[in-house]
């Protein structure tokens, strides 16, 4: 029988902090439409990610996987760094 990964999902954030050792916190802002008004509504989802070689700063817009639970937070690790900050 065939071994099979099953598809894990994928996010693209900004990194809002870099403060701890090989972790890093990614901010995903989504706009939503609201169900009753015809508007617009910015939500907002933090993940902590691992990054294995502290490359990512603050700023940087990422790509993170997700992954088995690495600590009591992280489920997430870095893919790539798609645009370093300015």
């Amino acid at each position: 029988m065939e071994n099979k990964r099953n598809l894990r999902k994928e996010r693209v954030g900004i990194v809002t902090s870099d403060k701890m050792d090989k972790s890093v916190v990614v901010t995903e802002v989504k706009r939503v439409k609201h169900p009753k008004y015809p508007k617009f509504v910015l939500r907002t989802k933090k993940y902590m990610a691992h990054d294995e070689k502290n490359e990512a700063r603050v700023g940087d817009k990422v790509r993170i996987m997700e992954t088995r639970p690495l600590s009591k937070k992280k489920r997430w690790r870095i893919v790539e760094i798609i645009e370093r900050a300015k």
